[in-house]
């Protein structure tokens, strides 16, 4: 016991309360210590009792539990009798010299009387404490043991007046100090964490699964919970317990009571409703929430309805209001808003909580006379029963109840501030789950109609097939599935459209005209300076103005006017040349027309000549003047464009509201973050505080950021699972200023373990070093993640969920360019969003009108996600490079968030487009409005007639195809071979007729035929000897090897049309990505024609005479490829 510590501060505050009272009672409605002559308490040695007042009334005072301990508190002095190792921790008590606390006497228990003496000399101290005959007692706490038992045998014979001080201790004790607070505080994080992280979760994967769970195995599993770091926020498990045994209820068994027990009747998916509650140093906390799988909306009202009449409770409980007229009015808000629920309702409304769970006697009830005091903490909770639900299919959902309930703190002002802030709204505790059974409903029409070809096929087929079949079947279903709600969609979009656009009208953007800048007013402003007097260049930085002389004349021209200058050394001499802005000359962006006489006569450029050569007598050159004027002209240009720039950056700033600092200490605030954008060059760290209309940064430098509540449009947390830093962003409604910038987009950050790996340095896998360094920066993340997490739930519930931080789905990523690299795009409920990479992209889904997919091809890799926003005027929003197997993943999530999406083949001018329908919104809706962008709207039939069509015209001459085949031979070849591998597979019936031998004959045959027509041909405008016969460099095995290709060649020669279109595809695969597949298309079509028109005779002697140029093309080809190996 020594090693303890004992708080005297606080047992000294707690003493001085109990003697004050006790003296000079204020309790109004109890006045049981006014008549006391002593107090007494005893702790026996009892693992079975884990409340009672003697226990709590001594951890109040001292802190820790003391067994076998007996206390007495007369009017002169404080007696404890207990063993010597207790006594050793009592010992601190004694040097206490404080006015109010009495003297502190301790007697060491003596096993060899039985302690008669020690219990004499107690009953002595009674008996002289005032009268010595009432004494202040707990009746109802009584602990067995042969101490105890002792112990009242000897008060009994003492005749002592015995006075039930229970209510009156406990009121006492019932205002909360700092202490007390921050330890019920903890516990309520453990409760939250343990509900959220483990017990919230299980549910949700027992009917994910559809598992058989007992509710004992649950709140078993939430007791084995609090053992384990994760659920507990970094606190010692030591100091951890349940203030209950956790209760989960379900399938219409339900008691809304906490004296209730777990059942073991199986988890029904119905309302489930659940309570549980953490001790920390003996302080208790609770939550309980109720579940609805799949709610009527019946239920759902009756759910809200409660939350509103919690919600009601807090603002009733302020301090000096009987807790009797806190119920009273409650019960009336009911009967205003729902009769009904009234004979439902629970009949009490909550119970202080502190180191006792439940406090009997001050209870938000109907019969309780007690004040409501500052930092009182409550166990508020409301429930209804005995509900019956007429849709249930099955015999538990019939009848519900619903309850909810949270640790409360009271504060000076209404309402009371919840110490479990777990989301409790529909939307947080709703699980909708969509049955199988509907789907299969829809399909019971198809299943009847094909029965019996089914039950016929199904004989002669595999196992697998079937079940690829079913397969098929559930992905087509999806699909249509998918396809008729997007037409839906489609529908909805061009009517919403339309009214959008009707009810803003005609909102053109004011023209910008350039701001007349004058250099001065009057001639008096004109300086005097000697430079004007002697007609040299004069810049006057005052006025930001350079005064030329202009045939003998001081002319003015402010800065504004300047749009270079140059200066050129040529001889004897020095030019400057000045050019000046004037209407036609080449402007900035968005520049052009900003004149107000575009009409009058402007200069357009001006250039002054002065010598370099120093006459005698003079103290410079002439060309002095135009060094120093060119110097000072650069100088205040500068500085007048970065004003300007400035002052551009702030015209379409929106005034902020002015933060509203909160003097309470207990604000949400997150230290050692970084921001970004930065606020200057370097990086440095800063704390984020949430105070009463928003947050404020403070960098060490003393840089302040505010960033207010009502400006927040999107707020993110994302957390550090699988990336290298934790994060809080905020996407603004209008841009702020810092860092001489505006931003809609701020960020805080801190970095998780090393982001930089030094790959220099020797690692094993057992290093010590190694995996203290792991384990460390796993304790650091969960560590940051646990802060970050209880920010943002206090921020929420300190803004009453006006600020409510989204955090990215991670599993429903997938990758994309959004900017120049490509990163991980994760949805949001309500967004998509990387957040990781600057700049962040972030898109709310709620201001897109509809998204479309380019470059949507079966052999492109990539496609392109293209959002249009429904203010038209906003830039289109971009995503390059998404992988083309994300496709279906994209389309699915965004059906489900009910967003129209199209898809093409081509990259669209966006610019132009969005600029068409600016211009004229009423005729683009006349003409289909975006139905232009579905894929439906042209005929697959009319498409294929167009390219097949396209390819013949296409036949290119013997001289070009030649010409293509030497600068492309490396293609031709690898295009060859592609098309051999691919033809081989192809080979119709028809072709397997003729054997090798034949083929090879065939082969010889044709090569003889086409050395002897083309010995000397031309090529490429030159003429060339032949390359074959004795004087050939290649072998005769080669020869062997050309035949077989020409061989090739011929046997595959019917699946082309022409020479031109073997060409076509292995040229064009060097040069457009899209050719590929409609060669491979055009293979297929003109093998089918070629079959199909086979007795035309005309059309049958062309295609000879293109095979044979193709056969040609092929062996020259193969010829030349070949010798380039060599």
């Amino acid at each position: 016991m020594p090693s303890f510590v004992l708080d005297k501060e606080a047992f000294v505050r707690r003493v001085k309360r109990l003697y004050t009272e006790w003296k000079a009672p204020s309790i109004g409605h109890d006045d049981a210590l006014s008549n006391l002559d002593c107090i007494m308490s005893v702790v026996g040695a009892d693992e079975d009792v884990i409340y009672s007042k003697s226990m709590a009334l001594q951890l109040w005072l001292l802190g820790y539990e003391l067994t076998d301990t007996i206390s007495v508190f007369a009017t002169d002095a404080i007696y404890f009798l207990t063993s010597k190792k207790k006594i050793e921790f009592l010992k601190q008590t004694q040097n206490i010299s404080e006015e109010g606390v009495p003297e502190i006497k301790l007697l060491v228990r003596d096993r060899t009387d039985k302690d008669k003496g020690n219990y004499e000399k107690l009953i002595k101290a009674i008996q002289n404490s005032k009268k010595g005959k009432r004494l202040g007692v707990f009746t109802k706490d009584a602990y067995p043991g042969e101490f105890s038992e002792a112990w009242k045998k000897s008060l009994m014979d003492s005749k002592f007046e015995h006075v039930d001080i229970s209510t009156i201790i406990a009121y006492l004790m019932c205002p909360k100090d700092e202490s007390e607070i921050s330890n019920i505080r903890k516990a309520s994080l453990v409760s939250m964490d343990i509900f959220n992280k483990y017990l919230k979760d299980e549910i949700m994967d027992i009917i994910d699964s559809d598992k058989k769970v007992k509710h004992t195995k649950l709140s078993d599993g939430c007791e084995l919970a609090i053992t384990e770091k994760k659920y507990t926020s970094g606190l010692d498990a030591q100091l951890l317990d349940m203030a209950y045994p956790p209760i989960i209820q379900s399938g219409g068994n339900y008691s809304l009571k906490f004296s209730a027990a777990s059942d073991k009747n199986i988890l029904h998916f119905g309302v489930i409703v659940c309570s549980l509650g953490a001790r920390y140093k003996s302080y208790c906390s609770n939550i309980s929430r109720t579940f609805l799988v799949n709610p009527t909306e019946a239920m759902q009202e009756n759910y809200t309805f409660l939350v509103s009449v919690q919600e009601e409770i807090l603002k009733l409980l302020v301090p000096n209001t009987k807790l009797c007229e806190v119920y009273e009015k409650t019960l009336a808000y009911v009967k205003k808003e729902k009769p009904v629920m009234v004979d439902n309702l629970t009949k009490s409304f909550g119970f202080a909580m502190g180191l006792e769970f439940r406090e009997n006697s001050i209870v938000i009830g109907p019969k309780c006379q007690a004040l409501i005091k500052k930092n009182m903490v409550f166990n508020l909770h409301v429930g209804i029963s005995n509900l019956t639900n007429a849709d249930a299919t099955d015999k538990e959902g019939k009848t519900y109840a619903l309850f909810i309930g949270d640790t409360v703190l009271v504060g000076e002002q209404s309402p009371a501030s919840v110490m479990t802030p777990s989301k409790k709204k529909i939307k947080n505790v709703g699980i909708f789950i969509k049955d199988d059974s509907d789907e299969e409903e829809e399909d019971v029409d198809d299943k009847k109609a094909t029965q019996e070809d089914k039950s016929t096929e199904i004989l002669g087929r595999s196992k697998r097939n079937a079940v690829m079949d079913s397969k098929l079947r559930n992905e087509i279903n999806t699909e249509e599935k998918r396809k008729e709600h997007q037409r839906e969609l489609a529908q909805q979009l061009n009517e919403r459209a339309k009214e959008r656009l009707a009810k803003q009208g005609d909102t053109k953007e004011a023209e910008k005209v350039r701001k007349n800048t004058v250099s001065y007013k009057s001639m008096s402003q004109m300086p005097r300076e000697p430079e004007v007097k002697e007609l040299k260049l004069y810049v006057d930085k005052k006025y930001e103005t350079v005064i030329m002389p202009v045939f003998g004349i001081q002319v003015p021209f402010h800065i504004s006017t300047i749009k270079n200058i140059s200066q050129s050394v040529e001889g004897e001499y020095t030019y400057l040349r000045i050019n000046f802005f004037h209407p036609g000359a080449t402007m900035g962006r968005n520049e052009g027309g900003l004149y107000p006489q575009p009409e009058a006569t402007f200069v357009k450029e001006v250039t002054y000549r002065s010598s370099n050569v120093k006459e005698h007598g003079e103290v410079a050159a002439p060309s002095a003047n135009l060094n120093n004027a060119f110097r000072l002209i650069k100088e205040v240009q500068k500085r007048f464009k970065t004003r300007e720039a400035e002052e551009r950056e702030k015209e379409d700033l929106v005034k902020q509201d002015t933060l509203i600092q909160s003097q309470n200490k207990g604000n949400p605030k997150l230290k050692d973050l970084y921001i970004r954008p930065n606020i200057v060059t370097k990086r440095m760290t800063g704390s984020l505080e949430a105070h009463t209309n928003g947050f404020r940064y403070i960098s060490v430098r003393g840089d302040k950021v505010d960033i207010l509540y009502n400006n927040i449009k999107s707020a993110f947390f994302q957390p550090c699972d699988g990336e290298m830093i934790i994060l809080l962003h905020f996407h603004l409604k209008y841009a702020i200023m810092f860092g001489k910038k505006k931003h809609l987009d701020v960020q805080f950050y801190t970095e998780v373990g090393e982001i930089t790996t030094d790959l220099g340095k020797h690692q094993h896998m057992h290093d010590r070093d190694d995996l203290a360094a792991e384990q460390s920066e796993r304790e650091l993340r969960h560590k940051l993640k646990t802060a970050f997490k209880s920010f943002c739930e206090k921020v929420e519930a300190m803004t009453k969920s006006v600020v409510e931080f989204d955090t990215p789905f991670r599993e429903l990523g997938f990758p994309g360019a959004p900017f120049r690299s490509t990163v991980t795009l994760q949805p949001t409920s309500g967004s998509l969003v990387n957040l990781t990479e600057w700049p962040p992209f972030v898109i709310t889904l709620d201001d897109v009108e509809l998204v479309h997919f380019e470059r949507v091809q079966f052999h492109l890799r990539n496609f392109d996600m293209i959002f249009v926003f429904k203010e038209y005027n906003k830039k289109v929003a971009m995503v390059n490079a998404i992988p083309m197997n994300m496709l279906d993943h994209v389309k699915e999530w965004l059906n489900s968030c009910d967003i129209r999406y199209s898809e093409g083949v081509q990259s669209l001018n966006w610019q132009k487009i969005m600029k068409t329908i600016t211009d004229d919104p009423e005729g683009f809706f006349e003409q289909g409005g975006w139905t232009f962008l579905d894929p439906e709207s042209g005929s697959e039939d009319e498409n294929e007639t167009a390219e097949s069509e396209e390819d013949e015209a296409y036949n290119p001459t013997d001289a070009e195809s030649d010409e293509e085949s030497d600068e492309d031979s490396e293609y031709s070849e690898a295009s060859e071979d592609e098309s051999d591998e691919s033809d081989d597979d192809l080979g119709s019936d028809e072709e397997s007729g003729k054997d090798w031998s034949d083929l090879e004959r065939e082969a010889a045959e044709e090569d003889r035929n086409h050395d002897y027509a083309t010995d000397d041909k031309p090529r490429n405008g030159k003429f060339e000897p032949k390359k074959h016969g004795k004087s050939s460099k290649h072998s005769r095995r080669e020869r062997e090897e050309q035949r077989s290709s020409s061989s090739h060649s011929k046997k595959h020669k019917s699946n082309s049309s022409s020479s031109s279109s073997h060409l076509k595809s292995s040229s064009s695969k060097h040069g457009s990505s899209s050719s590929p597949s409609k060669s491979s298309k055009d293979k297929y079509h003109n093998r089918d024609k070629h079959h199909s028109s086979s007795s035309s005779g005309h059309k049958s002697s062309s295609k000879d005479k293109d095979r044979k140029r193709s056969r040609d093309d092929s062996r020259d080809n193969g010829h030349k490829s070949k010798k380039s190996r060599h």
